[in-house]
């Protein structure tokens, strides 16, 4: 099935109405760490986080169940969510590329993920490792089974403008 109409398929039966708010979600501690030379104590991280959260962020991307071969920024992810302490009115997210990932997040008690595609074709091949259709596809039997655990389950599409191989998206 082409992009559009997978994308289509998938949110028919969303309601496209303007919402009475919003919620700002802070990646920086799985998106930005993610990118960095160097890997950041676990101690560091988990300060990052608590500070986030004084600061007034509600909902935070803490990490991500990734190969830690892949990023190994991120090879601490099951022992920060375990150490993280939880705050009343904070969620503490974390990204599952796929059923693996789940299955790591499950075992450290996680309870709000995040999916995701990519627009660009490029980069989720790059990302991923599949393309988007691919992508798409997979992310039923991980969503069906992280609601059916009871976590809460947060998508989203990333280079919706453009994407560093090939530009505008």
């Amino acid at each position: 099935m082409p992009f559009g109409r997978c994308i289509r398929a998938t949110i028919r039966d969303v309601p496209l109405s303007r919402p009475e708010r919003i919620a700002i979600v802070e990646v920086a501690p799985r998106d930005g760490l993610q990118a960095e030379d160097r890997t950041l104590p676990t101690d560091l991280k988990l300060e990052l986080l608590e500070r986030l959260a004084d600061a007034g962020h509600t909902t935070i991307e803490a990490t991500s169940f990734v190969s830690p071969k892949s990023v190994p920024q991120l090879a601490d992810a099951e022992d920060l969510m375990k150490r993280l302490t939880p705050r009343a009115g904070v969620h503490y997210t974390a990204l599952v590329p796929n059923a693996t990932g789940l299955e790591r997040a499950l075992a450290c008690g996680v309870h709000d993920i995040a999916v995701f595609a990519s627009a660009s074709e490029s980069y989720s091949r790059k990302n991923l490792n599949r393309s988007r259709d691919e992508a798409i596809a997979g992310y039923g039997p991980v969503i069906k089974k992280a609601k059916d655990a009871g976590l809460r389950v947060r998508g989203y599409l990333s280079m919706v403008i453009a994407d560093p191989w090939d530009g505008p998206t």
